[in-house]
């Protein structure tokens, strides 16, 4: 079975630069961090910081990413897993709940395309079960979720928020930011986030790459996120990619990308979009307020 990589294929085409309010410091010194969040390669530097002095920021990011992953990850016992394995979960965290929500907004908003139920037959695809008998256990309306528990009514179902999460773990890294005192920070968590702008003030500026390495769209962003899906990124078996309908069928796009104000909602609509025709999909993203499509091909 293929390990699903949720990074995107993205080129930033931008240093980062972060400056607390008040903080006068060295602008060529730059502090770096690399790490994984929810499986992905993820990193962030911040110019005009020394290492030393942005360690607390980048030990604050990694206890806030073991949280979440603790929460959302397929790789690692968490909530999600022990749903997955359980069929129910008592008490389930806000966090999740946030997710679950916007998922099912974004389920109806694609008249079902964007089914996070999809992992029992994500994992047949990828040589690990049966794909017939894993078609069956695919089906959002059987996933019921509120604060006290969330249970699946079929046995054996499962699910993935790879298509989601990777966004809110990279709105919630945001929030650490601003909670930090950085205004203007460009970061790669998997989704591309824009808080603010460059030292001159321009807006930051991100390149839209196939998984070959071909920038199709070249996006100014400030305060916004952006969020590239490419079904042929990871393929499961042959040559089907790891986005594809809930029957099963293959994904509509080769790559849809969209940008907005959250990254979580960027990030599942661009997974969305790859399961759309142009039309319905951009019917779906304009019922989000602020959410605008950067490229589909």
């Amino acid at each position: 079975m293929t390990r699903l990589n949720r990074r995107r294929f993205l080129t930033i085409a931008a240093a980062s630069a972060a400056v607390p309010a008040g903080m006068a410091v060295a602008a060529t010194e730059t502090a770096s961090w690399s790490g994984i969040a929810l499986g992905a390669p993820a990193q962030m530097k911040i110019a005009g910081m020394s290492a030393s002095e942005a360690a607390p920021i980048f030990g604050a990011v990694e206890a806030e990413l073991s949280r979440l992953e603790g929460i959302f990850s397929l790789y690692r016992d968490s909530a999600l897993t022990t749903l997955n394995r359980d069929g129910v979960l008592s008490a389930p965290a806000p966090e999740l709940l946030e997710v679950l929500s916007l998922s099912d907004a974004i389920n109806k908003a694609s008249s079902g395309a964007f089914d996070p139920s999809v992992q029992p037959l994500w994992l047949a695809k990828g040589g690990k079960g049966d794909v017939t008998g894993a078609q069956g256990l695919v089906g959002w309306q059987n996933v019921q979720f509120d604060t006290a528990a969330v249970k699946f009514d079929i046995d054996g179902m499962a699910l993935t928020l790879n298509g989601i999460a990777q966004g809110y773990v990279t709105d919630r890294i945001v929030a650490l930011m601003k909670d930090a005192g950085l205004t203007n920070v460009l970061m790669d968590m998997g989704e591309v986030a824009a808080l603010g702008a460059k030292a001159d003030g321009a807006g930051w500026k991100a390149g839209v790459a196939t998984p070959e390495g071909d920038i199709v769209a070249r996006v100014t962003l400030t305060d916004r996120a952006l969020a590239t899906s490419a079904p042929s990124g990871t393929v499961l078996s042959g040559t089907e990619g790891h986005i594809f309908l809930p029957n099963g069928a293959a994904s509509v796009q080769a790559l849809a990308s969209v940008s907005a104000p959250k990254a979580v909602v960027a990030d599942a609509l661009s997974t969305a979009l790859c399961l759309m025709d142009d039309a319905a999909g951009r019917a779906m993203v304009d019922q989000f307020a602020g959410a605008r499509i950067e490229a589909l091909a």
